[in-house]
C-alpha cells in the first residue's frame, strides 16, 4: 500500500465513550441517543473486551434493559493505528460495523475510527480520484425497500436488517418521497426503561403502534442522478447523515450509503497485483441472506462466483463483486430480487434479477455480468483497433508529396540503367 494513503492513526477519534461489562442496556441506549452513535467499545480495567452495538441490542429485544451490556458483546476487529485507510474500509465493510475500535500493542483503546471518518477523507484522497470519479448511479444501490408514511413502527423492526445498512426511504399512497426513518428514529420508541430499568410491556406495544410518519425524519436529503460521489459524500456530512436518496420525479430511485462508498475504497484502494488477475484477489461481499441459511446453499453460491470470476478475469481485473439479496415484503409471493456490482479496472458493471429460484438468480445475474465484461473488452479492442488505423492514416496523408515524386523518379532512372 503507498505511504501516501492515510493510516487510521491520522483520522480516529481519541478518547471515545465508553462502558463497564456491568453496565445496564438502559445506560447503553441513552450514551448512544444523547451521543448519536451505534457501537460504543467496553473495557474491562482498561483493557477492550468488545463493543456494544445497537443493533445487537435490537436483535434481542426481549431482554430487559438491566441486562448487562458484558452478555451482548461483539468482537471488534483487530484495528491498529497503522492500518491503512483501504483496510479499515474492508474490515467495516466485512463486519458491518459504523465504527471500530483502535488498540496499541497492549490492547489498550487508543480510539475509535468509524465510516464518517472514511467518508470526510474520501474527497481529497487523489488514489480514489485520479480514475475520474463515478456518479452516483454507478455506485449506489438500487432502492428496492420502502416504508409508507401510515406504516406503523411495530412494521420497522421487521425490516432491522435493512436499516442495518441505510435509512429507509418512507413515501406516500403515490409513492413520492416524504422522509426517511434510520435505527436512530427507531431506537426512540423501541425501548421505553421505567424507574428500576425493568421493561413496560404496555408502554412498548403502545409506542410501537405510533405511525412511521410521527418518527421519520423530513425532509430526506437527496441528490440528483448524474451527482459525482464526492459531491454526495461531502453533502452526506454537511446534512450529518449516513445516507443520500437520488430521486426521479420525486420518486426515491437509488439509496447511496456508506457501505457504498466503503464499496468503492476497497474497490480502488486493494493492493496492486503483478501479471494476470487471480480470484483471490477479488474481495466479494453477500449481503442479505439469514445467518441460518443453509451451509449447502452457500456452498453453492461460493461455487457460482468463483467460476464466473474466473471466466471475468480472462478479460479485466475485478476488485469487488457485492451480491445483495432482498426478499420482498409480501407473503403472497417467494419472489427475491438479487443484485450484484462488479468494479474493476474496466468500470462498474451492474446486473439483477427477480424471481422464486435464489440459485438460478445468482447464475443468471452473474453470467449477465460476466457478458457486460466481454461486449466491454470486445468495444475497447475495436476502438482501440481504429485508433490504429486512424494513426497510420493520419502518418501517410502527412508525408511529403515532392518526396515522393523525386524517390519515385530516381527509381525510374534506376530502373532504366540496369535495363
Amino acid at each position: 500500500m503507498p505511504a501516501a494513503w492515510p493510516t487510521v492513526g491520522e483520522m480516529m477519534t481519541t478518547r471515545p465513550v465508553t462502558l463497564p461489562p456491568d453496565a445496564p442496556i438502559s445506560r447503553a441506549l441513552g450514551v448512544m441517543r444523547a451521543k448519536d452513535i451505534h457501537e460504543i467499545p467496553v473495557l474491562r480495567r482498561s483493557r477492550l473486551i468488545g463493543m456494544i452495538t445497537f443493533e445487537s441490542i435490537a436483535r434481542r429485544a426481549s431482554r430487559a434493559l438491566a441486562t448487562k451490556v458484558e452478555h451482548l458483546l461483539v468482537v471488534a476487529p483487530l484495528i491498529t493505528p497503522s492500518t491503512t485507510y483501504a483496510e479499515i474500509a474492508q474490515e467495516l465493510l466485512a463486519t458491518g460495523l459504523r465504527a471500530a475500535p483502535v488498540v496499541g500493542r497492549k490492547g489498550e483503546l487508543l480510539g475509535v475510527v468509524s465510516r464518517t471518518d472514511l467518508v470526510r477523507a474520501l474527497p481529497d484522497i487523489p488514489q480514489l480520484t485520479r480514475a475520474g470519479v463515478p456518479t452516483v448511479d454507478e455506485v449506489a444501490s438500487p432502492a428496492t425497500t420502502f416504508i409508507r408514511e401510515d406504516d406503523l413502527c411495530r412494521n420497522l423492526v421487521l425490516q432491522l436488517r435493512a436499516l442495518e445498512e441505510h435509512p429507509l426511504p418512507v413515501v406516500d399512497r403515490k409513492g413520492r418521497l416524504v422522509g426517511a426513518v434510520g435505527l436512530k428514529d427507531l431506537a426512540g420508541v423501541l425501548w421505553r426503561p421505567i424507574a428500576g430499568g425493568k421493561r413496560d410491556p404496555r408502554a412498548v406495544t403502545t409506542a410501537l403502534d405510533v405511525k412511521v410518519s410521527s418518527i421519520m425524519h423530513a425532509p430526506a436529503v437527496t441528490v440528483p442522478s448524474g451527482t459525482d460521489v464526492a459531491t454526495a459524500a461531502r453533502r452526506m456530512l454537511r446534512e450529518n447523515v449516513s445516507s443520500v436518496f437520488v430521486v426521479d420525479n420525486d420518486r426515491p430511485v437509488r439509496v447511496l450509503g456508506h457501505a457504498d462508498l466503503l464499496g468503492l475504497i476497497v474497490a480502488r484502494g486493494g493492493r496492486p497485483t503483478e501479471g494476470r488477475a487471480r480470484v483471490e484477489d477479488v474481495y466479494v461481499e453477500i449481503t442479505g441472506l439469514r445467518g441460518s441459511s443453509d451451509p449447502a446453499l452457500l456452498g453453492d453460491i461460493d461455487h457460482l462466483v468463483a467460476r464466473a470470476l474466473k471466466r471475468m478475469t480472462r478479460s479485466v481485473r475485478p476488485r469487488l463483486l457485492t451480491i445483495r439479496f432482498a426478499p420482498h415484503a409480501t407473503h403472497r409471493t417467494n419472489d427475491l430480487t438479487v443484485e450484484a456490482r462488479l468494479h474493476t479496472d474496466a468500470g462498474i458493471f451492474y446486473a439483477s434479477h427477480t424471481g422464486w429460484n435464489l440459485l438460478a438468480g445468482v447464475s443468471g445475474l452473474l453470467d449477465e455480468l460476466a457478458n457486460q465484461v466481454q461486449r466491454t473488452r470486445e468495444s475497447d479492442r475495436q476502438r482501440n483497433r481504429r485508433s490504429r488505423r486512424s494513426v497510420e492514416t493520419s502518418d501517410s496523408s502527412v508525408a511529403d508529396p515532392e518526396l515522393e515524386a523525386k524517390l519515385r523518379a530516381a527509381t525510374d532512372a534506376g530502373d532504366d540503367e540496369g535495363a
